[in-house]
């Protein structure tokens, strides 16, 4: 999914697409697209949960996923909308990815094997993304089309493969499509339907730890002085390895301390690296030590989000990979909102204006929810 979402799509797409002759503006159109499937791939994710175990739909989804783009490398345009249909479908298709890792995260018992199973999940993701973005990169001006489509299949293939070493998870039997229905609802209803739900829904939208600012730091980077070789190194591969090591980082964190606690104190630590950008002076020192910070903590931010989406989810159980799609998909609507507003605070008040704006809303959202799960108990998760 990292390899697709980050190398391609995000990655070197524009830059493949503008070597075509394609226009910015359709470039940007084909991409927005093609990320949408991140957004309601909860759709089709109740798949996951049915039929065939959840690795063998991770290795279905890999492969189904890496085919199509296969094929789509191998059309004369890659704006044709032959191409795109092809290279949207893939990205469906990953998504199955997603969600069944989800649903099996969601099937470990202890919270230690939660958090680190949490941290190497999106450290793996974040490391991956970067080295495809770097090879197909290196690689997109020495190499045709076809071969660059069948270096990335192999890219999202490969790393699938790890899943046949995760120990087999069985089916949960049901009798019949009445007990079946009744069993998906009462694990909807324990899960969505309850008071506990409302604070957690809150953190998955709330705007700390969203990460806005990490597309948005290469453009601030010409307003403190920075070339553009050093912002390539800054936010490309040194920027994927820093948040990749910050995911890491995240397993020294207690278990004993909550999942959602650990993740609002990292936010707070985050919003703190942007005032490095907010209250230094516009040199690119100021800029190197500000985003390596942020890039850093923004790692251990998002390997505890997984952590609090697990806690939020409970016991995997039969929907699993439903329910921890429908979490995740909130988790990116602050990502969206946040750049639009992170944006409008760089119109406002320049350069400064930008990391303010992330800085502020982060804490403040932060501290709002730090309080109430503090004074809460921890939620119990039992064996599926």
């Amino acid at each position: 999914m990292a390899v697709l979402s980050n190398g391609v799509i995000s990655g070197v797409l524009s830059y493949l697409l503008r070597q075509q002759g394609v226009g910015s503006a359709r470039s940007a159109s084909i991409i927005s697209l093609l990320n949408l499937p991140q957004v309601i791939y909860f759709l089709w994710s109740p798949i996951t949960d049915f039929w065939i175990l959840r690795r063998t739909w991770l290795v279905l989804g890999a492969f189904a996923s890496a085919a199509l783009l296969v094929v789509a490398f191998h059309q004369p345009n890659l704006a044709s909308p032959t191409a795109v249909t092809l290279i949207f479908l893939s990205a469906c298709l990953c998504q199955l990815v997603v969600a069944s890792c989800g649903g099996m995260l969601g099937t470990l018992h202890t919270e230690a094997t939660r958090r680190r199973a949490s941290s190497f999940y999106q450290s793996g993701s974040l490391a991956f993304g970067a080295a495809a973005i770097f090879v197909l990169a290196s690689l997109a001006g020495k190499l045709s089309l076809g071969s660059l489509g069948w270096i990335t299949a192999a890219f999202v293939v490969l790393p699938s493969l790890m899943v046949l070493a995760a120990p087999r998870q069985d089916f949960i039997q049901t009798s019949g499509l009445s007990q079946t229905l009744t069993r998906v609802w009462t694990e909807f209803k324990a899960t969505f339907f309850h008071w506990r739900a409302i604070p957690y829904t809150l953190l998955m939208t709330f705007p700390m730890a969203s990460g806005a600012a990490i597309g948005l730091l290469p453009g601030l980077a010409v307003d403190y002085g920075v070339s553009g070789h050093q912002v390539a190194w800054m936010n490309g591969l040194a920027g994927a390895l820093l948040t990749a090591a910050g995911a890491m980082a995240a397993t020294l964190v207690p278990a004993r301390v909550r999942a959602a606690v650990a993740y609002l104190s990292a936010g707070l630590v985050n919003a703190a690296t942007l005032a490095v950008l907010w209250l230094g002076p516009l040199r690119p020192s100021t800029y190197f030590v500000g985003a390596t910070l942020y890039l850093f903590t923004i790692g251990a931010c998002y390997a505890l989000f997984t952590a609090v989406v697990l806690e939020f989810l409970g016991v995997s159980g039969k929907t699993g990979s439903s329910r921890y799609s429908i979490i995740n998909s909130l988790g990116n609507v602050p990502v969206a909102y946040m750049i639009l507003i992170d944006g409008k605070g760089y119109a406002r008040w320049g350069a400064r204006g930008l990391p303010a704006t992330e800085a502020v809303l982060g804490a403040i959202g932060a501290t709002v929810l730090l309080a109430y799960f503090l004074t809460r108990k921890r939620p119990t998760v039992q064996p599926t």
